[in-house]
């Protein structure tokens, strides 16, 4: 009986750093796609609800979800 506790407790903590590790990896996963620059079309950075700047240094997106990113 006491054998069975102990396998349950090592299988339940092994569970739960398994489950750790999956959520460290997602989180470096969006950490590198989310820092990474794009370019998005004047057409994505209205939609996105922010205004394109193409005659400013750069041609960046101004406000919204595409906030600073590049205008081709």
């Amino acid at each position: 009986m006491r054998i069975r506790r102990i396998l349950a407790a090592v299988i339940a903590t092994a569970a739960l750093a398994g489950l750790g590790l999956t959520g460290a990896a997602t989180a470096t996963a969006a950490a590198t796609a989310q820092g990474a620059p794009s370019v998005v079309t004047p057409s994505e950075c209205k939609q996105g609800g922010g205004t394109p700047a193409i005659n400013e240094d750069g041609n960046y997106c101004k406000g919204g979800t595409y906030n600073g990113e590049q205008v081709d």
